[in-house]
């Protein structure tokens, strides 16, 4: 994996915590790949790939009829994300916000850390539960804000390509996208820079994605 700068300073107590047993961490391949929508006082974050994976929109008709981005196992794919390592403490906080989501152990095989800071962590990975109710694929709609954040942070990350490679790679982009940009629902909704609401308009709309104005 090509070394990269840093995505945020480690904090100097990251060794000492992991030592005690006090360090989680996690592999986020959506909206977590965006520092800014990180809520806890994480200890360090880093690049990474998981293999057997491939990135989804799910369609849920338990969370509002809002498509969510999950992974399903698939030999041969890859996925680029990012391993965050958090306290322990704030874990239930994690599983809250991924509330929707199974935490399942990632086997160290399957994963590639950028410049590790830490040997033997457990990683996790969060894949949403399977849904009782048969969902309603016409009506479900990925919310933009939410997207919008996902492909910040792979840009930001990863560059146009590593965006390009989400948008790509990710499987269900033909489902509605409901346009809440101007009025944002998702709760960690972040500022787009000068020209990124229309680079990231083009790709997914080029993937079949149709946007449609909620109010």
């Amino acid at each position: 994996m090509t070394q990269r700068p840093p995505i945020h300073p480690d904090a100097p107590e990251l060794a000492e915590l992991a030592a005690e047993g006090r360090v989680v961490a996690y592999f986020g391949y959506g909206s977590l790949v965006n520092p800014r929508t990180l809520r806890t006082r994480f200890l360090a974050i880093r690049r990474a790939a998981a293999f057997g994976w491939q990135r989804v929109w799910l369609p849920r008709s338990r969370d509002a009829d809002m498509a969510l981005l999950s992974v399903q196992p698939a030999e041969g794919q890859t996925i680029q994300g990012v391993v965050v390592y958090d306290l322990i403490d704030n874990l239930p906080s994690v599983d809250q916000r991924e509330a929707s989501y199974e935490r399942r152990t990632i086997p160290p095989e399957r994963i590639v850390i950028e410049d590790a800071p830490l040997a033997d962590v457990t990683v996790n990975i969060y894949e949403a539960e399977p849904d009782a109710e048969q969902a309603d694929e016409a009506g479900c709609a990925i919310l933009q804000s939410y997207l919008d954040a996902v492909m910040q942070g792979f840009r930001d990350l990863y560059g146009e390509e590593g965006l390009r490679a989400f948008v790509e790679h990710t499987q269900g982009f033909e489902t509605r996208l409901l346009a809440d940009r101007k009025v944002p629902r998702y709760p960690r909704s972040v500022t787009l820079r000068d020209g990124e609401a229309e680079l990231f308009d083009r790709l997914v709309f080029a993937r079949g994605a149709m946007a449609f104005d909620p109010s």
